[in-house]
């Protein structure tokens, strides 16, 4: 009885060690970001409008009946995008092509906001610098071209941006990226592009084509939720990622709705906490590939609904030190890319560090295309690499 208690003291020992070695690889530091949540700005002036006659469905209608409203609209539909950029911008289940027309209004509205703050001197110089640099790339994203898929400059941003026609794709792919994204990290340049989920979403895409040219695609980088903003106690724990895997889910529906059903959804360090959430005991998942994974809040891959689930993990990514622990909320369970996991654990090599799964010349790259692209025969596996 008393070797019993002594292992069980030992295994809490062991536990209470794991958990402070979470906090202090994550870098425990102080305040602790505000999750964007309500529905946007001008939703009561959404709703109370009659472009057609009859009000339209609210921001938080099931995006199937949001895609059944919009069936039955000719120009009012534009009214309505026109009056209200943001909400209808952002509206799931509505056509991609009128929220890209709705953003790209919301973009120019954003754009001169900016601009006049940067003229205001009674601001600070770094009030005004900050303003002229957020006009700056709300520019660069409102270009003539540019299919932003939704846009929110509330608190430290959301966009998500589609490359090819969701219209007429066969396949669809979805990056949900990590910690240290939001609308000003959407894209990145040099050695820190593929990094950022618009250079990923590009050599995701590229990869896919070059490896079926016949084969329409279309790749979404979605930077939806409020991530966490660097390595701190947000990263350690679920509380995020609570909040964003129901807007997760309620984009891929909104998706389904418009006739662009995901085929495969690719998740990247916390995001992969996101997609563990919004994954537990729905359908709502084909493929989805978890890579340079804390966890996904879960102890097998049977938990995650009824998706194939993949995991990949380089050598040479830090997130391998991290413990795979849940203790009273800190740290995010099982490790997607041991074994026991349940998932098919993917060839990464070439790819080097935490961000660098989606370089080009990778095999991560290859075996994700080849995974968006539903070819599993091509995907080439470091365990439990089952076909179809």
């Amino acid at each position: 009885m008393e070797r019993r208690a002594a292992g069980k003291r030992r295994r809490r020992g062991v536990a209470i060690l794991a958990a402070v070695a979470v906090l202090g690889t994550a870098g425990w530091a102080a305040g602790a970001e505000q999750p964007v949540t309500a529905p946007p700005p001008g939703s009561s002036a959404w709703r109370a409008d009659t472009a057609d006659g009859r009000h339209p469905p609210s921001p938080g209608a099931e995006p199937a009946d949001v895609a059944t409203y919009f069936a039955g609209l000719r120009d009012a539909g534009a009214r309505l995008a026109r009056r209200h950029p943001l909400v209808a911008g952002n509206l799931d289940g509505a056509p991609p092509r009128l929220r890209y027309r709705a953003n790209r209004l919301a973009l120019r509205a954003e754009r001169a906001r900016q601009h006049a703050r940067a003229k205001d001197t009674g601001r600070t110089p770094a009030e005004r610098a900050r303003a002229r640099a957020r006009a700056a790339h709300y520019g660069r994203l409102g270009t003539a071209g540019r299919q932003i898929l939704a846009f929110d400059p509330r608190g430290r941003g959301q966009v998500a941006e589609v490359l090819g026609d969701l219209g007429t794709a066969d396949r669809v792919a979805v990056l949900v990226p990590g910690a240290d994204t939001d609308l000003a990290r959407l894209e990145g340049k040099g050695a820190d592009r593929y990094g950022r989920p618009l250079g990923a979403a590009e050599a995701l895409r590229a990869e896919m084509r070059h490896a079926a040219p016949r084969v329409r695609t279309a790749v979404v980088a979605w930077v939806g939720y409020t991530a966490p903003s660097g390595l701190g106690p947000d990263a350690a724990t679920g509380r995020l990622a609570e909040a964003g895997a129901p807007r997760l889910k309620r984009f891929l529906r909104g998706l389904a709705a418009a006739g662009a059903p995901a085929d495969a959804v690719f998740c990247h360090s916390y995001g992969s906490v996101v997609c563990g959430l919004a994954a537990h005991g729905t359908d709502a998942f084909r493929d989805l590939v978890v890579y340079g994974s804390p966890g996904v809040r879960a102890d097998s891959a049977g938990e995650l609904g009824s998706a194939r689930v993949w995991a990949a993990r380089s050598g040479g990514d830090w997130i391998g030190r991290v413990p795979h622990v849940d203790i009273g909320g800190l740290g995010h369970g099982a490790d997607p890319a041991d074994r026991g996991f349940g998932a098919r654990v993917v060839d990464t090599s070439g790819a080097e560090g935490h961000a660098g799964y989606l370089v080009p010349g990778t095999a991560s790259l290859r075996n994700f295309a080849s995974i968006a692209l539903g070819r599993y025969a091509d995907v080439t596996c470091e365990s439990g690499c089952r076909r179809g």
